[in-house]
């Protein structure tokens, strides 16, 4: 097999366009050949002449005799990279492998599970994702807050109403990314997402598709049940025994995959109660921003609209005077801030997109990193402590509304009175009031040092009228629950797996966590009934 990197053609180009592309690039005439499309990606370097950019790989007649004449930067022979399971290990598995959560990393742990005849039972605190979102969407219409299924909680996990961003920066050779890409577009995505540099699937499509491989798994053998929070879990000489549902029901569990998400509070400090070794970890917290879409478009694009290309999204980074980094995070192009909350009397916020990414706004989250030194308190939940705290001052403020401020008021440090030429596009309510009396006062002139740093970069992303909401603080897990080589805690049976875990960050690195955890459990154990 031939791969060409490197092949570039106007963004308006056609599929004939760039199959003659690459009959020109190999100097192969009349020769029939395949190809298929590993990656494409933007240069809009020049604005008047945007490109996208290809990695393709060809399959032709006589390839030995084209690569001589071609062979060279961007032209190189290469062979296909099969994803391989492991084979059974010899250790028998008396009970059925217990996951709890159906977020990316338990969804995808008990669909390999599955596909390999351990028979997983999937236990989710939340509702099935399609009475998940009426729930959702009453709590956005009438704030009245369902503290087990919520934008937090529920089938899909947390990213189900996110912006169903898909790219990550896991060094991957083992196959697994492109696993996750395929699972989904056989769930019914577009198979643009495998090739397309930052791939991505909106709210509406995720609720679809966590729905449609739950199916998946059932068919398999697999067994969900929704509203069935895990309370307590039973051990014996530091082995698992047992798992607790709803404070009513025991469940014997020789395995059980802790896939329980970054929200998971309740659960994390039962974990600690019964001996679960875990530590704190650095996170970030921060507020949401929005600009009008067109005018992202216009610095990224050099025009307003572009039918082709879609709504623009962009990566900022800066480090401030005082060494802390801002920078933004979850950026949802044409999208939405939701009011993501998932305690009472706490408020916390995301960012959404519908697949369209047709909305006004542009938003994303301006984070800045906050260490273990910055907790109230010390031990491995003092990262909970923080957010709560933090949370509890953004539901007061707004009674339980969305606080929002504009910049140039965030900058004079006085609550905001009106709203300028940008509206917000929140789900749920929102009140204009002093936002930035929600931060420490670090991370307040952080963010407002980055904002000006990025009106550098970005021609408007400074401007006054520009609309703040917070708070933004479940970027990643604030604790890591400790795991040796093979997957393990240090209670025998049991498997921290994903976010929530402290092992990834975002759908795909979630997903591909969740295979990671199902090869170790399959690697050792082989299933008896």
């Amino acid at each position: 097999m031939i791969q060409i990197s490197q092949l570039k053609l106007p963004i308006s180009h056609t599929e004939a366009d760039l199959r003659q592309k690459i009959k020109k690039t190999l100097r192969c005439g009349e020769t029939l050949f395949s190809y298929e499309i590993i990656r494409q990606s933007l240069d809009a370097r020049h604005k008047e002449d945007k490109k996208f950019v290809y990695t393709v790989h060809v399959k032709a007649e006589n390839e030995k005799k084209i690569l001589k004449k071609v062979h060279g930067n961007n032209v190189m022979s290469t062979n296909e990279r099969h994803y391989s399971f492991p084979k059974p290990g010899d250790q028998p598995l008396e009970t059925r492998p217990v996951i709890v959560g159906s977020g990316p990393a338990g969804l995808f742990c008990a669909w390999y599970l599955a596909r390999a005849g351990y028979r997983p039972l999937v236990l989710e605190r939340g509702e099935e994702a399609d009475k998940r979102m009426e729930t959702v969407n009453r709590f956005w219409k009438n704030g009245v807050l369902d503290p087990e299924s919520n934008v937090q909680f529920g089938e899909g996990g947390a990213g189900t109403f996110s912006d169903g961003k898909l790219n990550t920066l896991v060094k991957d050779s083992s196959g697994r990314n492109r696993e996750v890409l395929k699972r989904f577009t056989e769930a019914g995505a577009d198979p643009e997402i495998l090739y397309q540099q930052k791939p991505h699937l909106g709210t509406d499509v995720l609720v679809n598709i966590v729905q449609t491989m739950r199916r998946q798994i059932e068919e398999m053998g697999g067994t969900f049940r929704f509203r069935s929070k895990v309370t307590d879990l039973y051990t014996e000489n530091g082995k698992l025994k047992a798992v607790e549902i709803n404070h009513t029901e025991q469940v014997p569990a020789q395995v059980c995959v802790l896939a329980v998400g970054h929200s998971a509070r309740d659960t994390f400090f039962m974990l600690k109660d019964r001996g679960l070794a875990m530590e704190p970890k650095a996170f970030a917290v921060g507020l949401r921003i929005e600009h009008p879409q067109s005018m992202i478009n216009q610095d990224l694009y050099g025009e307003p609209e572009n039918k082709i290309l879609g709504s623009a999204s962009y990566k900022v980074t800066h480090t401030c005077e005082n060494g802390r980094g801002v920078y933004s995070f979850c950026m949802c192009p044409g999208g939405y801030v939701v009011n993501a909350s998932s305690e009472q009397g706490l408020l916390a916020v995301n960012g959404m997109s519908y697949q369209a990414r047709d909305g006004e706004n542009a938003n994303s989250a301006l984070i800045v990193t906050v260490t273990p030194k910055d907790f109230p308190e010390e031990g491995a939940l003092g990262g909970i402590a923080f957010q709560r705290d933090l949370e509890k001052k953004a539901w007061e403020l707004g009674k339980g509304k969305v606080p929002v401020q504009l910049f140039g008021d965030f900058c004079a440090h006085q609550p905001s009175s009106q709203l300028g030429e940008i509206h917000p596009n929140i789900k749920g309510g929102y009140v204009l009031t002093d936002v930035r009396s929600i931060l420490p006062k670090e991370l307040g002139d952080s963010i407002e040092e980055g904002i000006f740093a990025f009106g550098k970069k970005l021609s408007g992303f400074d401007r006054k009228d520009a609309v703040l909401s917070g708070i933004e603080s479940r970027t990643s897990s604030p604790v890591r629950l400790v795991r040796d080589q093979k997957g393990l805690s240090n209670i025998t049976g049991i498997y921290p797996c994903g976010e929530g875990a402290g092992y990834a960050g975002g759908i795909t690195s979630a997903a591909m966590d969740g295979i990671k955890t199902a090869e170790w459990i399959a690697s050792e154990y082989m299933m008896k009934l």
